[in-house]
């Protein structure tokens, strides 16, 4: 039975199995979601990540947690916004579905997904959300999925979509 979570605060102090990485594709540090995780992963995610060498757009990778409560960083890398016309909304689903999978190999029980590409990466996050708790309803096969929002509008969307 699928249990899917809506709250609001920090991704970085999740205590689930895995936290996402809302990544970019050469997997170094950037701001948002991205900067906050590697700040709170210490030093060695960049090693690491480095050694994994890239990742491509609807594509992740998988690290330990470093110093995050977490046990394992997901790294995924969302679509850019162009518009909606580039195949922008299966590459998104295709990232969430990718996170899934890792978990799935990695025998996780939970996992806590940012908003994934709505930040700089622009995607409309009244189009993101619906995409994202889509997939998982669809897809997830592990028993806690949780979604984490930043700001008050992040978080409202995510609970009118979950329900």
């Amino acid at each position: 039975m699928l249990d899917i979570e809506v709250v609001k605060g920090d991704i970085t102090t999740q205590t689930t199995d895995a936290v996402v990485n809302a990544a970019n594709s050469y997997l170094t540090g950037g701001s948002g979601v991205n900067g906050a995780i590697h700040s709170a992963a210490g030093p060695e995610i960049t090693r690491a990540l480095r050694d994994i060498g890239g990742c491509l757009t609807g594509d992740a990778v998988i690290t330990p947690g470093f110093e995050m409560s977490c046990r394992y960083i997901i790294h995924a890398v969302g679509p850019i916004w162009h518009g909606g016309s580039l195949g922008e909304e299966a590459l998104l689903a295709r990232c969430y579905r990718a996170c899934l999978d890792l978990s799935v190999k990695h025998e996780l029980s939970s996992i806590s997904f940012p908003s994934i590409s709505t930040g700089v990466y622009g995607y409309p996050p009244h189009l993101a959300v619906p995409v994202a708790v889509n997939t998982i309803r669809e897809h997830s096969r592990i028993p806690l999925v949780r979604f984490v929002a930043f700001d008050n509008r992040m978080y409202e969307l995510f609970l009118n979509e979950v329900g």
